[in-house]
């Protein structure tokens, strides 16, 4: 079994965790938790498989194992004193989108026995839970102006990341995934490209900003 399909069909709940002061995870699973705290989404649902599947790289990190690729930044970097809040949650938010979601889309498919372009409006409405999230990262993490210097790395690499093209990405990886079901080798090798192209977004993310 590869690492990735280790995740393909994740069953993981959340349990309470406290988070030591300035843990990089968990400045990301934290603000994770108060978005997905307004709702409790169906099971089975597109949101629902999404959250499994950050739970189940969550608890593969945590327990030392081998989350997806993309996710062991996160983990590694965790306590970098030269890696500030914000990051680490955009870091986090990077590996939900651009695999996480991909391969929740895929999962809901293969349940539901249908095609991405079915899933569109649960698609948009996770888009939106995302959107929230992104929000609530800027609003919380972001140093406002008065506390970055001219030019400082951190605008630069903040501003270099558009959820909006992560998402895309997600989309289009999924629907290829889907039309590849039938081709196991090629299926996942994509799968194994898309994990790595997420961490290599991670990894830039996370560059040491102080």
């Amino acid at each position: 079994m590869t690492q990735t399909e280790e995740f393909t069909e994740p069953a993981v709940r959340s349990r309470p965790h406290r988070w030591p002061p300035g843990d990089g995870v968990g400045v990301f699973h934290d603000v994770r938790q108060k978005v997905g705290e307004t709702g409790h989404p169906e099971a089975g649902s597109l949101e629902a498989r999404l959250a499994e599947r950050y739970l189940a790289a969550l608890a593969a990190g945590e327990a030392g194992g081998h989350p997806p690729e993309c996710w062991r930044p996160l983990f590694q970097y965790r306590h970098h004193p030269g890696v500030r809040p914000v990051q680490f949650a955009l870091a986090g938010l990077h590996a939900h989108v651009a695999h996480d979601l991909a391969l929740a889309v895929v999962d809901v498919c293969r349940t539901r026995d249908c095609e991405p372009a079915a899933l569109e409006g649960e698609f948009e409405r996770v888009g939106d839970l995302l959107a929230s999230l992104e929000e609530r990262i800027h609003d919380e993490l972001m140093p406002g102006p008065d506390l970055l210097r001219i030019a400082d790395p951190l605008t630069h690499l903040v501003s270099s990341w558009s959820l909006e093209r992560a998402r895309g990405a997600a989309w289009s990886a999924a629907r290829v995934l889907r039309q590849l079901r039938g081709l196991p080798s090629p299926a996942e090798e994509l799968r194994q490209q898309t994990d790595a192209g997420a961490g290599l977004v991670v990894r830039f993310l996370l560059t040491p900003c102080r």
